[in-house]
């Protein structure tokens, strides 16, 4: 007896010691390495698809996930493989190639799987984005700890992985839980004597475990000297620029593409930027929401962009209808004129249907069609990602399959674009108010699509009279500094070169992600950068009004 009342002593000691781990105690930069540049490249691959069972399997150095799953459909293949990871594709009618996404978190990752020789189908799948790692540095920047309670963030070397949104903090005993909303990554920290040993999981599957001790040092972050840049294409002289960048003085661009009559002439990538990494275009993505909205509208599924919101929406929404919003139609959203409190460019006042507003919320379409109307519908246009938000909650009202597929049969798969990320919104769906990934190559893809009046490739891929309709001026944008006129979500924008005036027609994003088109000279630039924080995003402008068009005018 008594030697029982000691074995329960020193487990109540051992229990008091782990539940009383304070994270307090753990609050502090914490830092390790990467195993290996390429533990977050995963391959993809599906093998025995004509079976009664094929099976999905996704590796680095190993395999991760082997899944095996039932065909239901010939040419619809759907895997499940965890509460929040699952494959939607669709076989080619020549049977050669599957195009479909990885849905990890809130990302839709695109990828083609292509036939092999023994008949399964391969391809690749960058959760971070990048095609290697150029550091293998990880950080983690444990805050507020206080008993249970804390917030850990993740951060890598590379910073051209756009970074995590982490939440759902958890901690058990002498363990800490936590993910990364966007990529779907989850996290499991083992809290240790001044160490923490880290697993990185998809779902419940391993991806790799790193040991972090306390930071000693400031952490390196980006500033990859050996590559400062990589010049494809040079068939202009932008020396100046291109010092001007390199020595800082134009910071954080990433990108800079010109084509002219067709070809590219100049294109060039910095801070170890490559044509192979799809970057984040932010609301620059909302001009390729307008061309689905097009897309759409020639395939008629729907009568007219007169039509109000009203009539793509299900009952649960038509009590908020009254008089003034049942007036919000199709062509409203697409020019921000909504009438819809919802701007998101001032800050002036906290706008009712902002994206800080209605994007927290439970449901992002009662909060935004809750807001007030500060005008009557196509009368005043301010800009806010609540409009497009709406655009693609009609959309994909009306189209018969997953809208991602949708646009990547008819839009990305007619440009040749495999290689990019769609963000979604709060119900899975593609999300138009923008965040989108593209390669800057397949960026000036699509807005040489638009200078060719919706022809790739001897096809109408969109229909010229909606290119036509969307390079409109209707209304200037009122709560915007220069007050641009604005189209079908395209920016409307002069520059002036020695005495002459430039017209260009704009797609941009935070940050500075820009594609321009300049009809008169049959140009389009994309330059891309990550000012997100300097106040530097209109810096593209800079570039293209004084390194750019003084070379390229007729």
């Amino acid at each position: 007896m008594k030697f029982q009342k000691i074995i329960l002593y020193f487990l109540s000691i051992i229990s008091f010691s782990v539940s009383a781990q304070n994270m307090a105690d753990y609050t502090n930069n914490w830092e390790g390495k990467i195993k290996n540049e390429n533990v977050f490249n995963f391959s993809i691959e599906i093998t025995g698809l004509q079976t009664e069972k094929p099976i999905l399997i996704i590796s680095n150095n190993k395999a991760i996930i082997e899944q095996s799953f039932k065909k239901t459909d010939p040419k619809l293949i759907h895997v499940k493989l965890g509460e929040n990871l699952s494959f939607q594709g669709v076989l080619s009618n020549k049977s050669n190639e599957i195009n479909g996404f990885i849905k990890s978190g809130m990302l839709l990752y695109h990828v083609k799987l292509t036939k092999t020789k023994t008949g399964s189908f391969t391809g690749v799948w960058n959760i971070l984005m990048v095609d290697e790692l150029k550091s293998q540095n990880f950080y983690l920047s444990i805050e507020n700890g206080s008993g249970d309670s804390y917030q850990a963030y993740p951060i890598l070397g590379d910073n051209r992985f756009t970074g995590t949104w982490c939440g759902n903090f958890q901690k058990k005993n002498d363990t800490i839980f936590f993910s990364d909303i966007k990529t779907g990554l989850k996290f499991k920290g083992e809290l240790g004597n001044e160490k923490i040993q880290l697993s990185i999981y998809l779902e419940h599957y391993l991806v790799t475990q790193i040991v972090l001790n306390i930071s000693k040092n400031d952490w390196q972050i980006g500033g990859f000297e050996t590559i400062k840049q990589d010049r494809i294409y040079q068939n202009i002289q932008l020396s100046e620029l291109e010092n001007l960048i390199l020595k800082d003085s134009l910071p954080n661009t990433h990108a800079v593409l010109i084509s002219k009559n067709g070809k590219i002439i100049y294109e060039n990538y910095f801070d170890g930027y490559n044509k192979e990494i799809p970057h984040d275009m932010r609301s620059a993505s909302k001009s390729i929401s307008s061309a689905i909205v097009g897309i759409a509208e020639t395939k008629s599924l729907f009568t007219s962009v007169e039509q109000s919101i009203f009539d793509f929406l299900p009952n649960t929404y038509q009590p908020l209808k009254d008089s003034l919003k049942s007036q919000i139609d199709i062509q409203s959203l697409l020019t921000m004129s909504s009438g819809l409190d919802a701007d998101d460019y001032t800050r002036e006042r906290r706008s009712t249907a902002s994206e800080n507003n209605y994007q927290p919320s439970r449901d992002w379409t009662e909060t935004v069609l809750k807001a007030e109307m500060l005008s009557k519908p196509n009368k005043h246009a301010n800009y806010g990602s609540a409009n497009p938000y709406l655009l693609g909650v009609a959309i994909d009202s009306v189209v018969l399959e997953p809208l991602e597929l949708f646009m990547d049969k008819n839009l990305f798969q007619k440009l040749e674009i495999s290689n990019y990320i769609i963000q979604t919104d709060i119900k899975g769906r593609p999300y138009f108010g923008g965040g989108m990934y593209l390669t800057p190559r397949d960026m000036m893809r699509f807005g040489q699509l638009y200078l060719l009046k919706g022809i790739w490739k001897n096809e109408q891929v969109l229909s010229e009279q909606w290119v036509v309709n969307s390079f409109k001026n209707y209304h200037d944008l009122e709560n915007v500094p220069k007050k641009n006129g604005y189209g079908y979500l395209w920016w409307h924008n002069t520059y002036q070169v020695n005495e002459k005036i430039i017209k260009s027609i704009e797609a941009r994003g935070n940050g500075g992600q820009y594609i321009f088109v300049i009809p008169e000279l049959e140009t389009v630039v994309v330059i891309t950068s990550g000012n997100f924080r300097n106040g530097k995003f209109q810096q593209p402008e800079l570039i293209l009004e004084k390194y750019i068009l003084p070379n390229i005018q007729n």
